[in-house]
């Protein structure tokens, strides 16, 4: 059975290798957690503000247990 778990990063100017890092050891940790036995996919989309600067991230993935 597939599953899917959808993660979320504020990302603030200046940081923003930090903030990835950090999401990359979330959504790490949550697939050493569950067990997973197969990434079928990983996709990153962003969050703009009303100005159209870049204000998060949300990072989607498809897996298999």
């Amino acid at each position: 059975m597939f599953n899917v778990k959808t993660f979320g990063m504020e990302i603030k100017p200046m940081k923003t290798m930090k903030e990835l890092s950090e999401l990359d050891a979330s959504v790490n940790a949550f697939i050493s957690a569950k067990e997973v036995k197969r990434v079928i996919s990983v996709s990153d989309s962003l969050t703009t503000s009303d100005k159209g600067e870049t204000i998060g991230i949300v990072r989607v993935v498809c897996y298999e247990t």
